[in-house]
């Protein structure tokens, strides 16, 4: 069996900031224990930052905000981290291997090829991947929590058979768990919808950017990738193993969807923030949902918020739902301007495409 196993900055720190390497230790364990039976694993980990700060005098209380001394603390932390990963799986005569990913890695189509086969040749040297999201050089992924989303994709890149996402809760709860103490595990999600949603909050902790919601997120992309996904508690003993063997109360279970989105409108759908919205007619709207349409400018009737050139964008139908997602191929000025903008009206005669059928996806 192919895991990715994801751990976040909450359950690898502890609440100074510094890195808790029996956490590390334990993580890698349980890893080791898998692999020497001959499953192949995938750990993605937060923590770079969380072991930054602290070398930087800028842990706990004193933890910034702006994304540039992150960046920085990224950069003095990977190293650290990677340290941990290295001497713990040493410990079982494994090797880690350190890879650096952005969600861009998951657009272009080369750059995709080229981490896929990197990491299927570790995997088949016998290397425990260690991914780690590029933060030294991200821009606003590093204020999403996007090594959940990342941890997905990669799940989906290398066609692994589960996704376990290692969190500080038991999983998602009914309720908050500090305001409720009634608070319940939900064992089994067949479909993420909007009330799941809701109940998954924001960040979890100071330390964590994801929390539950960013969970949810990555959970729903493994679930569109044909992969099921456990939500369960780094501390809990040998969760890795359960999860695998699919335990009763090992967490929450999200199950896969019957059917799969490829991996470039994955990225489109879930990894890559809207920056507006486009409103369409009926008629464009009903051509777009029948497939294999790009979005023309003659079926546009709005333009809202600003964005640039392949750009995300969301696109509304006239109630304001929003039905599908996609790249611009021009600016919003440019698009407000060739708002209805009828193929006839050209001197060439050629449709004017807004949004073209490769970089558009219906939303789930």
């Amino acid at each position: 069996m192919r895991i990715i196993a994801k751990i976040g900055t909450s359950s690898l720190t502890d609440d100074d900031g510094d890195l808790r390497r029996d956490a590390i230790q334990k993580l890698c364990d349980e890893v080791a224990d898998l692999v020497g039976v001959g499953h192949q694993l995938v750990v993605v980990t937060s923590g770079a930052i969380g072991a930054g700060l602290p070398a930087l005098g800028l842990g706990g209380d004193r933890r910034p905000r702006d994304s540039v001394t992150l960046q920085a603390a990224s950069a003095v932390g990977q190293s650290r981290l990677m340290h941990e990963y290295d001497t713990a799986l040493a410990r079982h005569d494994r090797v880690a291997g350190q890879v650096l990913l952005a969600p861009l890695d998951f657009r272009d189509r080369r750059q995709y090829l080229k981490a896929r086969a990197t990491l299927d040749r570790l995997l088949d040297l016998g290397v425990v991947p260690v991914v780690n999201e590029n933060d030294a050089i991200a821009d606003d992924e590093i204020r999403f929590g996007d090594n959940d989303r990342i941890a997905a994709l990669v799940a989906h890149l290398l066609d692994a058979d589960l996704l376990v996402l290692l969190t500080d809760t038991d999983g998602l709860l009914t309720a908050d768990p500090r305001r409720h103490s009634d608070a319940s595990l939900i064992e089994e999600i067949i479909e993420v919808d909007h009330v799941l949603e809701s109940l998954a909050g924001g960040a979890g902790t100071a330390r964590g950017s994801g929390g539950m919601a960013s969970k949810l997120a990555a959970a729903k992309i493994a679930s569109w990738s044909g992969i099921r996904t456990v939500i369960a508690s780094a501390a809990r003993p040998h969760v890795l193993e359960g999860a695998m063997r699919g335990d009763a109360g090992i967490g929450t279970v999200v199950q896969p969807h019957a059917r799969r989105l490829p991996a470039r409108k994955l990225w489109i759908a879930f990894a890559v923030a809207g920056n507006g919205t486009v409103v369409v007619d009926d008629g464009a709207r009903t051509a777009l949902l029948r497939g294999g349409t790009s979005l023309l400018a003659a079926g546009v009737v709005g333009v809202e918020g600003t964005f640039d050139e392949d750009d995300a964008v969301e696109i509304a139908d006239l109630s304001g739902t929003v039905f599908a997602k996609g790249l611009s191929r021009m600016a919003s000025g440019a698009a407000r301007e060739l708002i209805g903008t009828r193929s006839d009206e050209r001197e060439d005669g050629s449709p004017l495409i807004l949004v073209h059928r490769d970089d558009l996806v219906i939303v789930p």
